[in-house]
């Protein structure tokens, strides 16, 4: 099984990747270093149900710290003016650092479900719901990234788990126990994948990615109307549109009447 460094190096590694690739898709510094810090603690999550230990305790005071600043925007609105924020700040670091470690030794257990592609996907709809921004980039950029590092803490520990002797080669007692789809625990299966379907449902609609993928759509995949062709042998030309006929001008004084009784004549015949 891969070490608590081991994981924080592959995840920041990843991180730094993440952050050079956003800047060149035309995201901001800022947004590039932001999305490679989610990617960097995406690495180290998978480990916040292990029992005890220095590195647990570690994961989640970084954890703790960094949920209020991913959430900052969400805060300040709740919050309603500096004060309030603080204080909600303040809050929320005390109850993921606390709260959730309680909730997670009650209700995990180590290389259970926390460890495996459901809680990979569960990740990135938290980091996309908690993330409030109008660009659904962004968004996806900050979901991408956690995913990214949680998966790679996923197949760093599925790599360790092959021992080699010489040519010969073994699998331990933690092979498979990582990337996975499902557990041993039918209850904790249930709870996951209805979390999970919970929050796709929200991100979906609430979450705004519905509309965002039928702008997209909109904007580059939108068929033009169909151009009547004069040439069939020459498909780029197009027939010009036919102008309306202009209004013949009525005259006036002497020729309107001579004009009014040629009219006239003409209907007589």
């Amino acid at each position: 099984m891969a070490a608590y460094r081991e994981h924080l190096t592959t995840s920041c590694v990843l991180g730094i990747g993440v952050a050079s690739s956003a800047i060149a898709l035309g995201f901001t510094p800022v947004q590039g270093v932001l999305g490679g810090t989610i990617t960097g603690l995406g690495g180290i999550l998978p480990d916040l149900d292990s029992e005890s230990g220095r590195p647990v305790r570690e994961i989640f005071g970084v954890t703790a710290a960094l949920v209020p600043i991913v959430m900052i925007r969400h805060l300040l609105e709740w919050g309603g003016n500096t004060d309030g924020t603080m204080l909600l700040c303040v809050m929320l670091y005390f109850s993921v650092k606390y709260g959730g470690a309680m909730l997670l030794g009650v209700l995990a257990v180590h290389r259970g479900m926390f460890h495996s592609i459901p809680a990979m996907l569960i990740a990135g709809e938290v980091a996309y719901l908690g993330y409030k921004s109008e660009q659904i980039t962004m968004k996806l950029l900050m979901a991408v990234g956690i995913m990214i590092g949680f998966f790679s803490h996923l197949v760093l520990d599925e790599i360790y788990a092959v021992e080699w002797n010489g040519l010969r080669v073994r699998l331990n007692k933690f092979a498979g126990s990582a990337v996975k789809f499902s557990g041993r625990s039918y209850p904790a299966n249930i709870f996951t994948y209805g979390l999970l379907f919970t929050l796709s449902y929200t991100v979906w609609v609430d979450g705004g990615l519905q509309k965002g993928l039928n702008d997209f759509t909109n904007t580059h995949f939108a068929q033009p109307a169909p151009e009547e062709v004069i040439n069939e042998e020459d498909p780029t030309s197009v027939k010009p549109q036919p102008k309306p006929p202009a209004a013949r001008p009525r005259p006036s004084g002497r020729l309107a009447i001579q004009d009014d009784d040629w009219r006239d004549n003409d209907s007589r015949k």
